[in-house]
Formats: C-alpha cells, structure tokens, sequence
C-alpha cells in the first residue's frame, strides 16, 4: 500500500541482479533528485508532465519514459492519483555507450 506505513512513495516489487522494480505515487508533488541508475517509467494510470533535463512531454497511460543516470527529473501537472511502474536497471553510475 503506497504510502507505506513510513510515508513512501513507493513500493519494491521485485528485484534480480541490477534489476529493480518499483511502484511511484506520487502526490501532490514528486521530490525525486537524479538518481545513480538509469530508469524507465511505464505509466499505469492518469496523465502529466515529465520534466527530464531540458525537455518537457506530456505523458498518459500506458507511456514509456526514461531518465539517464544524473539528470534532474520529475513529474509536473499530475493527477493526484497518478501511479507508474519504476525500472532501475544497469550498474551505479549508469550504460555506457
């Protein structure tokens, strides 16, 4: 259940080697800081805004958006009952290409 009993946003489902899955809901505002790992989002459900570095799309259900490791990124202009499924994957410090 999100939030967890400790005010999470989010909930570890699954994990195996450098993979780890994630359910986010965020709330009325998403914290999130650039993280060491790359990610993919898949979006369940609602709507919004991904801000991801310089750039800004909008984002529904069903959509596949991914951040790097290290850039600034976060959801804007959401419902607040917004949930997507987060994949970390790769090694600490991201692919290299």
């Amino acid at each position: 259940m999100i939030p967890t009993p400790d005010g999470k946003r989010f909930a570890e489902v699954f994990t195996h080697g450098t993979l780890l899955i994630e359910l986010y809901e965020p709330r009325g505002t998403d914290p999130q800081t650039p993280h060491t790992r790359d990610e993919g989002y898949i979006v369940v459900k609602e709507n919004g805004e991904f801000v991801n570095g310089n750039d800004r799309i909008k984002f529904s259900a069903g959509d596949f958006l991914f951040a790097a490791t290290g850039i600034v990124h976060r959801f804007e202009n959401f419902s607040n009952d917004l949930s997507v499924w987060v994949i970390f994957y790769g090694p600490e410090g991201g692919e290299k290409i």
